[in-house]
């Protein structure tokens, strides 16, 4: 008789069920379901072979009792994800036999499923990587009687557990954050929005078409043919043609930063450069702030936008877990970057020896660079302003809260001389004395580009205030962003400057905070008191109510 391979034997009967319950939208399965499933058509004594084999071994690798209050008597995957895997291998083996005709529409279909209004690719693929799937559970097939002696006794989600530190146990650094969130719900924070018309429990499958694209590749594709399932050339045609079609479209959308993550963790999958670098052209802005990088994610970042050497207009990485091992696996990425976002990322000295590098490189792009609310310190000024004197891109630098104080301050100073393209400089809450304020005014005056210095919220004296209130552009060249008055006159970037003071609170000290608006609040009464002009009060009323609201609500800690 024809042999049958056990893994071709889990996609014929196994996919068959998960395939049927992603196209219904449903994780539960009757007894008859199960029945359904196993009653395919056997030819062969291999096949009958297989199947008592599956039924008394194998089967429980794959089903278990659901345990959810009203659901007794059906059966659930032990893992969520395994449902989705095991239809699309389904798929893509050819077991659905009209494939060639209807591949196109159905996984427009099931893409119309997975997301209406966003993108083919939500927040789930950083919990379980497709790629170590085939290889892995498949060699766990092959040594099921001693694994399965293991798993046995225990509960779903122990069994669940044990499964993923199979699955993951060679890369575990890598994978640290896809064992911490295994056991979390298959749909993402963000998650597909469902038509008003659906009932409330239907279930939303967002891996099928990324497990089809990753199964396409060549790589899988030639583990599979070494088990005894071959993917036919026309299937992997269509497949990837009805992928390029949606993928492409969707990637021109807006996406929330997990989201944009998965999509591109999906065309990593993929393994197709010439796809991946057509779709990821059209990528200008990409935003992943408070999406946690690790080197894994990191690494499959640089390795999709590798496939393509466009510029990027913005990359924003604020709050996203960066360190200085981080910076060098995005290095080709960030120098692409003419916006760069740091913000948040407990970013110290070592990390600004790699941003140095960065600013250094012939190649280097960035022209507006954010470190704010970064631990930059006195040394990591150093390695910055040694980056800032020969660097002939940046023409925007924040250091806005990175603890520099005075030397700090004073070191970019001393450098901002050699360079020629800087156009605006913010030291904005650093601990500035005056001397090291005006020192930094002083060098600026010089400067044949850099018209604009901030030093908000620093430690500034009466005499030192009046020294900079002095300053005029039309003489001096620069203009200094210290308070929310320009002589007897609101300042032209009040607002500016208290809005960069409440989307920092969270990460500022409130009790300083308070005491530097209370002083910008007499600042406003004093210059207020010296102006005649009816027009000039009511403006600085105006502002002087917003200052008193936003301290109002500090004290009351409902800011």
């Amino acid at each position: 008789p024809t042999n049958i391979s056990m893994m071709k034997y889990v996609a014929k009967t196994v996919g068959k069920l998960a395939y049927e319950g992603v196209m219904s939208r449903k994780t539960c399965f009757s007894e008859d379901d199960l029945q359904q499933c196993f009653e395919v058509e056997m030819k062969t004594e291999s096949e009958l072979n297989l199947l008592e084999v599956f039924r008394s071994d194998v089967f429980r690798f794959f089903l278990t009792p659901c345990v959810q209050p009203g659901k007794e008597h059906t059966f659930v995957f032990t893992i969520p994800a395994m449902q989705e895997y095991l239809a699309a291998l389904y798929v893509v083996l050819g077991e659905k036999k009209t494939l060639a005709q209807r591949v196109g529409k159905e996984l427009s279909e099931v893409i119309g499923k997975v997301s209406e209004e966003v993108t083919v690719v939500l927040s789930i693929i950083s919990k379980v990587l497709p790629l170590r799937f085939l290889p892995v559970l498949f060699n766990l097939l092959k040594i099921f009687p001693r694994y399965f002696s293991r798993l046995s006794g225990k509960e779903r989600d122990a069994i669940a557990h044990t499964m993923a530190e199979e699955l993951f146990k060679e890369e575990d650094y890598f994978n640290d954050d896809v064992l911490d969130q295994i056991n979390s719900s298959i749909l993402g924070v963000e998650g597909p929005m469902r038509h008003p018309d659906e009932a409330p429990d239907d279930e939303v499958f967002e891996l099928f078409p990324i497990f089809m694209g990753g199964l396409l590749s060549r790589r899988n594709r030639a583990i599979l043919q070494q088990l005894g399932c071959s993917i036919k050339n026309l299937a992997a045609f269509e497949i990837a043609k009805a992928m390029k079609k949606t993928v492409i479209r969707n990637s021109r959308k807006g996406l929330p930063p997990s989201e944009l993550m998965d999509y591109v963790f999906f065309l990593h999958e993929f393994q197709n450069e010439r796809f991946t670098a057509e779709a990821i052209r059209s990528l200008r802005t990409v935003n992943l702030s408070s999406v946690k990088m690790t080197p894994l994610k990191c690494s499959v970042l640089a390795s999709v936008m590798g496939t393509t050497c466009h510029e990027v207009e913005e990359l924003n990485l604020t709050s996203c877990n960066l360190d200085t091992s981080s910076l060098r696996i995005l290095f080709p990425v960030l120098l692409r970057c003419k916006a760069l976002h740091l913000q948040l990322n407990s970013l110290g000295s070592d990390a600004c020896k790699e941003i140095r590098d960065l600013l250094l490189h012939d190649k280097c792009v960035v022209s507006n660079l954010r470190l704010a609310n970064n631990p930059v310190g006195e040394q990591g000024a150093q390695y910055l302003a040694e980056g800032l004197a020969g660097n002939r891109s940046l023409t925007y630098l924040s250091l806005l809260h990175t603890t520099l104080g005075d030397r700090g301050a004073e070191v970019i100073a001393q450098h901002l001389a050699k360079n020629q393209h800087l156009q605006e400089l913010n030291l904005g809450y650093n601990s500035l004395t005056d001397a090291a304020a005006l020192s930094v005014v002083e060098v600026a005056k010089k400067h044949a580009t850099l018209d604009k210095v901030h030093l908000y919220f620093n430690d500034i004296s009466e005499d030192g205030k009046r020294a900079l209130h002095s300053l005029r552009m039309d003489r001096d060249g620069v203009r200094a962003l210290v308070f929310l008055t320009a002589g007897t006159d609101v300042s032209d970037y009040w607002s500016h400057i208290l809005n960069v003071v409440q989307k920092n609170l969270p990460f500022w000290d409130r009790e300083r905070v308070q005491q530097h608006l209370a002083l910008l609040l007499q600042d406003l009464e004093s210059s207020r008191r010296q102006t005649a002009n009816p027009w000039r009060k009511a403006k600085f009323l105006r502002v002087e109510s917003e200052v008193k609201k936003m301290l109002g609500k500090l004290q009351h800690g409902s800011l």
